[in-house]
């Protein structure tokens, strides 16, 4: 059986349905056990992803081919979706929004941060993939920017942000800090030295994503209560799987609907 880890505030908001899920209740094997959601991964994409994300789109009450996700790339890039697309033909995006009843808006990460967004009254939601990259660049407020051009208002949206790689497993160099202090002197906050490399610091993913949201007026976003590098039974994690050096990792999947 599938499980789905609920942001509570998001559970509040009348209208919809969201979940982060975990790798438990799928079919793939090996370094992709079990719940791989993600085509881009060597899994089979006609037996296993494809059982295992119409698992999840039974988990999200909606009909299989509902259930889509973009090409991701890093990018800023946001697609407005009113209607699913076929099947291996993703549009390129790292975000979505949409304000038609029955498609549900996936991510899929392993060690970036998932972030889910709704405005309850206006009925309009929203799903980032925010890497540092994406994050750096603007995904998250493109992503409430969009949800702006179809009716919300800033002060009523919500976001939670899932489980990905936490503080105390995301060391960087100190090149990789320069670049967020280059754009903004204050980003050394989510920056800490390294216990165990002087030359070495941690980084605060999901700290980051809540600071620009805050800053783009959605205020109090949910952080997540898991790390995807520190919890191998229950989420995948790009990082990991290099430091084992398994040669590939599997996708987890977070959604969100509009009923």
């Amino acid at each position: 059986m599938t499980h789905l880890i609920h942001a509570p505030r998001l559970a509040e908001a009348d209208g919809i349905h969201h979940g982060f899920f975990t790798k438990e209740g799928g079919v793939s094997e090996g370094i992709y056990a079990s719940l791989q959601c993600g085509r881009g991964a060597s899994d089979d994409p006609r037996e296993n992803v494809a059982e295992n994300r119409a698992r999840a789109a039974k988990a999200m009450k909606v009909k299989r081919e509902n259930l889509v996700s973009c090409h991701q790339y890093h990018s800023a890039d946001v697609v407005t979706v009113d209607t699913p697309w076929r099947p291996g033909k993703p549009p390129k995006a790292d975000a979505m929004v949409s304000k038609t009843p029955g498609i549900a808006l996936g991510i899929l990460t392993a060690d970036c941060a998932p972030v889910l967004f709704v405005d309850a009254k206006a009925k309009i939601i929203g799903a980032a993939h925010a890497g540092w990259k994406g994050a750096m660049g603007g995904v998250l407020e493109a992503t409430v920017e969009a949800m702006i051009a179809l009716g919300a208002e800033r002060q009523r949206v919500q976001a939670a942000v899932g489980p990905c790689i936490s503080q105390d497993n995301y060391q960087v160099d100190a090149a990789y800090r320069e670049r967020f202090r280059e754009l903004d002197s204050g980003n050394g906050r989510f920056f800490r030295p390294d216990p165990e490399d002087q030359d070495k610091f941690r980084f605060d993913l999901p700290g980051y994503c809540a600071a620009r949201l805050t800053a783009c007026g959605v205020k109090d976003a949910e952080l997540p209560k898991h790390c995807t590098y520190g919890d191998e039974r229950m989420f995948f994690s790009n990082r990991r799987a290099l430091h084992k050096d398994e040669g590939d990792y599997g996708r987890g999947l977070s959604a969100i609907v509009l009923r």
